[in-house]
């Protein structure tokens, strides 16, 4: 992860999620470790898999102790094997002990994340598509989960609402129809913003080409009806596919679609690791 990123994102929650599992002090490990020890532990993977969220891992025990000394013999993006020895961590054992189960959650998180992503993507190779992420990430989390996104093989969307703008079905009440929505982002957001919309049904889609959106997202279509929007759309704006898209049924998208929206950091997939 970018230094500057890390320093004035990732170490704050880092620190709160430290915070969290520490309200006052570590008694397990202050029970049987009472004075500063030095000691390593290694990171072992216990599956194949894409590793994601070593200097994220590294960043907890360097925050309990800057002294904190890790070898890292493979980096992120890396296919690992079952047994693989990734890294050593040398320290005080109280700061290895206390910060643990931290560092695994990052780093078993963002490696789930990451492997599936390459999974996806992988599938996604020789075609046009460009495979996107959402902005459905875990609370405090996005960054993290946005990074190993990027590191198995997939684009982040948006990063936050203020990052662009994205019309739903919401915002399409709200203003009254399609037309009069895209109308509104034109003539509110700055000039370099794109205007993107999710679309339902096939008068949407008319609706949203003709009031000139830049981004159209096809939301929940059937391949049929996805196919008549394309043809609708025509080239004249950039197409999305956005609903319950998997690894399993990407293929229904991949005919006229700029871009497949899938909710990768949603997945339940957690990489194991022993330490």
């Amino acid at each position: 992860m970018n230094e500057i990123t890390m320093k004035m994102q990732a170490d704050q929650l880092i620190r709160m999620a430290l915070q969290e599992d520490i309200t006052s002090e570590d008694v397990s490990t202050n029970a049987v470790m009472p004075t500063a020890t030095r000691g390593t532990v290694d990171l072992i993977a216990k599956e194949d898999g894409v590793i994601a969220g070593l200097d994220i891992y590294a960043r907890v025990f360097t925050i309990l102790d800057e002294k904190t000394e890790i070898s890292f013999f493979c980096k992120d993006g890396d296919e690992v094997k079952k047994g693989e020895l990734m890294a050593t961590v040398t320290g005080d054992i109280r700061v290895l002990l206390s910060g643990e189960r931290v560092a695994l959650n990052y780093l078993q998180r963002m490696s789930g994340i990451a492997t599936y992503t390459r999974q996806v993507s992988k599938l996604l190779e020789g075609s046009k598509v460009t495979l996107l992420d959402t902005r459905k990430t875990t609370p405090n989390c996005r960054v993290f989960e946005k990074y190993a996104v990027r590191v198995g093989g997939g684009c982040n969307h948006r990063y936050n609402l203020s990052d662009g703008v994205l019309l739903k079905d919401n915002h399409i009440g709200a203003a009254g129809s399609v037309t009069k929505a895209v109308q509104m982002a034109k003539a509110y957001a700055p000039f370099v913003r794109k205007i993107e919309i999710e679309v339902e049904t096939l008068e949407q889609v008319r609706e949203a080409v003709e009031a000139g959106a830049d981004i159209i997202m096809l939301d929940n279509m059937t391949p049929e009806v996805m196919r008549q929007a394309v043809e609708l759309i025509d080239g004249r704006a950039q197409t999305e596919c956005s609903g319950n898209i998997t690894k399993e049924n990407w293929y229904t998208t991949k005919d006229g679609i700029d871009a497949v929206n899938a909710e990768l950091s949603r997945i339940l997939y957690q990489f194991s690791l022993l330490v």
